[in-house]
């Protein structure tokens, strides 16, 4: 019985070197429930495992396929769709709150503008050997002294006019009653002719009735002192501006990468630039337009010159419908004045247009930028119908720098694609 134990024991060792963990146990049948229910407990049969062959620890982690996404097995809804609001709500939040701001970006568009347009001055003044803060110091003086001028020129000259013109207005309406034109509209009309001119007149002399296109008193009150701070935030703004403008510049170079400042800062400076030409371009051919409008007024001896040149000042500046558009509106005035008087001036301010878009507005213009005629028609109508008057200034300058991109980086990538 010895010598067999003592025989068995080295089969048995062999077995367990080979095998990495025991052979298979089996449990037996235990007795619960007062021996009645007896159960085999399940036997759990562990494959062999060789010595060369590694054993995975269980605590390892389990990595998904590379071709598993996050997106291809959303096991998490409940936090996606959590994200996915929160995401949507912050972006209508910042739209809203950029639609708040919209007078503020009006403003600092209009600074900008302004300070891109006192830059060239200031820059020749640099030429000059001044100083770039006695530049700007001289610029801004003799812009606030013009204003003052004009403010000083012009105010006491509408009051009085204005006052005038209600004085005048029925000896006005008598005059143009005894027209031949008034005479050609009491054929086609008859009787109500007389009452309608009636109406005009009742309506015109009693000032609260202008008072209620606008709104109101109050609404007009409003609408000068939004006015007047409107303007004074976009001197301050436009004074910063023009100030800091080179260190603004030197910022958005940073923003590009190393091999690219060079060619950023060149395609920059040359868009600046023309912005810069384009606007005292416009306030030059404005100027124009309103010197023909005094001299045409004082020589016709129409009524409020002074006030029709500042007004032909503020309309012509707007690109392209700003001449058609005072053209009109100085007719209209000339001719319930004189008739005579006014197809005169209708007939010498459409010569003096057809002078300023054939000779003066290339001369100027050209200068300072140069677009096609269907790209500047369809690019004021573009900025004119999502922005407005800021729309309608900025428009030709934006398409030029559109143009000056494609021109510089679109184009020479494509010739390079051979």
């Amino acid at each position: 019985m010895s010598t067999h134990a003592v025989s068995a024991s080295p089969a048995a060792n062999e077995r367990a070197n080979v095998l990495s963990i025991p052979p298979p146990t089996v449990r037996p049948m235990t007795d619960r429930s007062s021996g009645k229910f007896l159960r085999r407990s399940r036997t759990r049969a562990t494959p062999a495992v060789t010595a060369s062959e590694p054993v995975l620890a269980s605590s390892e982690p389990l990595e998904a396929p590379a071709d598993r996404t996050y997106w291809t097995h959303l096991n998490r809804p409940f936090a996606l769709g959590f994200l996915i609001t929160l995401g949507g709500l912050t972006a209508f939040a910042l739209g809203m709150a950029i639609t708040g701001l919209v007078t503020i970006w009006i403003y600092v568009a209009f600074a900008l503008f302004a300070a891109l347009g006192l830059d060239p001055i200031v820059r020749r003044l640099e030429r000059n050997r001044i100083p770039r803060a006695w530049g700007i110091v001289i610029v801004y003086g003799v812009f606030a002294l013009l204003m003052l001028g004009v403010l000083w020129l012009i105010i006491p000259t509408v009051v009085q006019q204005i006052a005038q013109f209600v004085r005048d207005l029925p000896t006005m309406v008598r005059d143009f009653q005894a027209t031949e034109f008034y005479a050609w509209i009491q054929e086609r009309l008859g009787s109500q002719a007389g009452d309608l001119v009636a109406q005009i007149q009742r309506f015109l002399a009693d000032p609260g009735n202008i008072a209620t296109i606008g709104g109101g008193v109050l609404q007009v009150g409003a609408t000068i002192a939004t006015t007047i701070s409107g303007i004074i935030i976009i001197i301050v703004l436009s004074l910063y501006f023009l100030a800091s403008l080179d260190q603004i510049k030197q910022a958005f170079y940073r923003l590009w990468p190393a091999r690219s400042r060079a060619f950023v800062g060149e395609m920059t400076e040359e868009i600046t630039g023309s912005v810069g030409s384009y606007l005292g371009g416009m306030v030059v051919l404005a100027f124009f337009n309103s010197l023909m409008t005094f001299i045409l007024y004082t020589i016709l001896q129409l009524p409020f010159p002074l006030l029709m040149a500042v007004i032909s000042f503020c309309i012509t500046i707007i690109p392209l419908v700003g001449t058609v558009l005072f053209w009109i509106i100085g007719t209209v005035v000339a001719l319930f004045a004189s008739p005579i008087a006014g197809l005169i001036f209708a007939t010498a301010y459409l010569v003096y247009m057809q002078i300023e878009a054939y000779v003066l507005t290339p001369k100027v213009m050209n200068k300072a930028i140069s677009i096609p005629g269907s790209l500047v028609v369809i690019g004021a109508m573009v900025g004119g119908t999502l922005m407005g008057l800021l729309g309608a200034l900025v428009a030709i300058p934006v398409t030029a720098s559109i143009l000056l991109i494609i021109k510089k980086v679109f184009i020479p990538r494509q010739d390079a694609k051979v």
